[in-house]
């Protein structure tokens, strides 16, 4: 596999802090999002390479390791501990190892990382973790309402998976054990999955709470009454007050979506009237507001 700079995927220095990456990460993810690139297969892999980065460089833990052992940070709890056992088996110090492709001293320690022998003479090899899997999920936003079964088909390989409901748009999930078998009897390593979902419905998500605009009819505004709005799963009455603004805004208590790996628990639906000005009045309509005018004044 090749190498890849997750700092340069991001086009940030390596002294970058948390915030700039966290920062380079988001403009990427909406510069390449497949929704904003719709059949564009390089925006596709980019989009994969920019969340890789991410995952590793906005993991305090994970970026020490990259920093310090590149393309191989994964194996760094074995390549630690295969410096020790080098040490404790005459190496010494001065055989020390340093970053990878700066010493001269490298390729025979990775030779012992794969085989010595002890002092009885018995062969050993170090146990190494599998590749991890990284792929992207697209699911339309009605797919995440309710957790459901998908199957994914990585290498040949079919892996039945259980979406849970209230999944975010550019959230990664990991799930232990499904990447690629390890070597030495090393363990499976892990496959991360990063959704893409697709909204093309009249409500804004954020978090687990929906937004959107309800038509309402100037005379509803004016005298109030009940009206029936669409809620994502299904329809509902609302009464709607005498003298309704124009832009008032009204919550629906547990009508948004579902509050991720809470099970029973949904956010909150926002409403935003938006007031319909009649354009089709009849005669007798205008006589009626000429004479509401005439009064008012």
């Amino acid at each position: 596999m090749a190498f890849i700079d997750y700092y340069k995927i991001l086009a940030v220095d390596k002294k970058a802090t948390d915030a700039e990456i966290k920062k380079a990460y988001r403009k990427l993810a909406r510069k390449y999002h497949p929704d904003l690139n719709p059949n564009d297969k390089e925006a596709e892999k980019n989009f994969k390479e920019i969340n890789e980065a991410n995952e590793v460089l906005s993991n305090t833990e994970n970026r020490k390791k990259y920093d310090e052992f590149g393309e191989d940070w994964r194996h760094a709890d074995e390549y630690s501990k295969a410096k020790q056992q080098k040490q404790y088996y005459g190496g010494g110090p001065q055989n020390g190892f340093g970053s990878f492709g700066g010493s001269p001293e490298y390729s025979d320690f990775f030779e012992s990382m794969f085989s010595r022998s002890d002092s009885r003479g018995r062969g050993r090899s170090s146990q190494f973790k599998g590749q991890d899997y990284n792929v992207q999920m697209h699911l339309d936003i009605k797919d995440v309402y309710a957790a459901h079964k998908q199957t994914l088909t990585i290498k040949g390989k079919n892996i039945r998976l259980t979406i849970p409901a209230g999944v975010e748009n550019g959230q990664v999930i990991k799930i232990n054990g499904y990447g690629e078998t390890g070597s030495g009897g090393g363990p499976k390593g892990d496959l991360y999955i990063t959704f893409s979902i697709d909204n093309k419905t009249n409500f804004k998500l954020d978090k687990s709470n929906l937004y959107t605009d309800i038509a309402l009819d100037l005379y509803i505004a004016l005298l109030g009454g009940e009206i029936m709005i669409n809620t994502f799963d299904g329809k509902a009455k609302l009464m709607v007050k005498p003298g309704t603004q124009n832009g008032t805004k009204v919550k629906l208590k547990e009508k948004g979506f579902p509050v991720y790996k809470k099970e029973g628990q949904f956010g909150d639906l926002f409403l935003t009237f938006q007031i319909k000005i009649p354009t089709d009045l009849s005669e007798k309509e205008k006589e009626l507001i000429q004479e509401l005018v005439k009064f008012k004044s």
